[in-house]
C-alpha cells in the first residue's frame, strides 16, 4: 500500500515538473512578506540600505537587491517594484516612482520589517504592510507569458521580458501586476480578496496547478539559492554568485558596502554556491567531506526527473567543480558542479 502511494506521489510530482519545464505551472505563494513604501524619500531612503542600485528605477522597473548586517553579512534579499500611475490610470515610466513594493521570503520579512523602521527616521517614507492584503500567484513555465496575457485579455507582447519588469492589468475584472520572473515566469499580484477569481482565470487561460516541492525541482536545478534554505545571515552575497544579480558596484554607500566590496576587488571567497551532482539521495543538512575535512553542508536537495538527485550547498573553495566529496556518514559520492546544472 504504501510502495503504490510513494509510485502516486512520484508519478504526480514528475507530471508537475514536466508541466513546469513544457508549459504553465500555478503555484500559489501569498505567503512571501509583502511590504509597500510611499513618500517622496522612499527611493533615497532605501537605496541607502539595500545592495543594488535603486535611483534610476522608474514605474514598471523593478530589481533584485539584498540588505545586509554592517560586516556584509545577508539579513535577507528582496524584490523592489518601482510603481506609479498618472491621472488617467496608465503608468508613466518617465517620473520617479510613487510607490515601492518589496517582496521577500517570509522568514526575512521581519528583519526588513524592523530595518526599515528602524533607520527611516528623518526621511519622508511611509511604511505598509502587505502580506496580508496581497496575493500573489507564480506562474513556471515557458507558456506563463501566454497564459497571463490570455487571462488580462491582453497582447503576450505587452507582457514585459525583462525580469523584475512589471505591468498592471486586469484579470477576471480584478486589478492585477504582472511581473516578469527568470526564464519566461510571470508572478501575479493582486488584492487577496480577488485571489480565487484570479487564479480560476488563470486556470481557464491554461495554467496548471504544481506543488511547491516541483517548483523546488526546478529552483535547484536552475541554481537559485532560497533566502533561510541555502543563505542566511552568515552569507556574503559574493559566496551565494548574487554580484551579479543584486550588488552594483558603483552606487553610493550601504550598509555592509565595505565589506562586499573590499572581497570584490581584494579577497576571494572562502565558500562559494555549488551544485552537487549526488550518487543517491541525500537529505539537507548533512556534511560534505574531502578525505577527512568538512567543506560545506547540504542545503537544497531535489530528485530531478531530469538530473536524478542532486543538491545546492555553500562549498569551501578548495572543493573546486568536478571534485569528489563524500556525503554524510553513509559516504554517498557527489560530484561538485557549476551552477545552473548543465541540462
Amino acid at each position: 500500500m504504501l510502495e503504490t502511494m510513494a509510485a502516486t506521489d512520484t508519478d504526480r510530482l514528475h507530471e508537475e515538473y514536466r508541466t513546469l519545464s513544457e508549459s504553465c505551472g500555478l503555484i500559489d505563494r501569498s505567503e512571501r512578506g509583502k511590504l509597500a513604501l510611499t513618500g517622496a524619500g522612499a527611493v533615497e531612503f532605501l537605496n541607502g540600505q539595500v545592495t543594488n542600485e535603486l535611483a534610476d528605477l522608474r514605474p514598471g522597473e523593478g530589481c533584485y537587491a539584498a540588505f545586509l548586517t554592517h560586516k556584509g553579512k545577508m539579513l535577507g534579499d528582496l524584490r523592489i517594484l518601482a510603481v506609479g500611475d498618472d491621472p488617467t490610470g496608465e503608468e508613466t515610466p518617465k517620473h520617479a516612482p510613487d510607490e515601492l513594493l518589496l517582496d521577500t521570503e517570509r522568514v526575512a520579512l521581519q528583519a526588513l520589517f524592523d530595518m526599515i523602521r528602524r533607520f527611516k527616521v528623518g526621511y519622508d517614507v511611509e511604511l505598509h504592510k502587505r502580506t496580508l492584503e496581497r496575493g500573489l500567484l507564480s506562474l513556471i513555465g515557458p507558456r506563463s507569458r501566454e497564459v497571463a496575457a490570455d487571462a488580462a485579455g491582453i497582447e503576450t507582447a505587452a507582457i514585459p521580458e525583462t525580469e523584475h519588469a512589471h505591468v498592471s492589468a486586469r484579470i477576471a475584472g480584478h486589478p492585477a501586476r504582472l511581473i516578469a520572473t527568470d526564464t519566461a515566469g510571470v508572478d501575479v499580484l493582486c488584492n487577496s480578496e480577488d485571489l480565487d477569481a484570479v487564479r480560476a482565470a488563470l486556470q481557464q487561460a491554461g495554467a496548471h496547478p504544481a506543488s511547491e516541492q516541483a517548483a523546488e525541482i526546478v529552483r535547484v536545478e536552475r541554481g537559485r539559492p532560497r533566502y533561510g534554505v541555502d543563505v542566511d545571515d552568515t552569507t556574503i552575497p559574493q559566496e551565494a554568485g548574487l554580484n551579479e544579480r543584486a550588488v552594483s558596484f558603483s552606487k553610493g554607500c550601504y550598509v555592509g558596502q565595505e565589506t562586499v566590496a573590499r572581497l570584490y576587488y581584494r579577497g576571494k571567497p572562502n565558500r562559494h554556491l555549488r551544485g552537487l551532482r549526488l550518487s543517491d539521495p541525500a537529505t539537507p543538512g548533512e556534511e560534505l567531506r574531502t578525505c577527512e575535512r568538512v567543506v560545506g553542508h547540504l542545503t537544497s536537495v531535489a530528485l530531478s526527473p531530469t538530473l536524478g538527485p542532486i543538491a545546492l550547498a555553500l562549498v569551501r573553495r578548495e572543493a573546486e567543480p568536478g571534485a569528489t566529496v563524500r556525503v554524510g556518514e553513509d559516504g554517498i559520492a557527489a560530484t561538485v558542479a557549476e551552477l545552473p546544472f548543465d541540462l
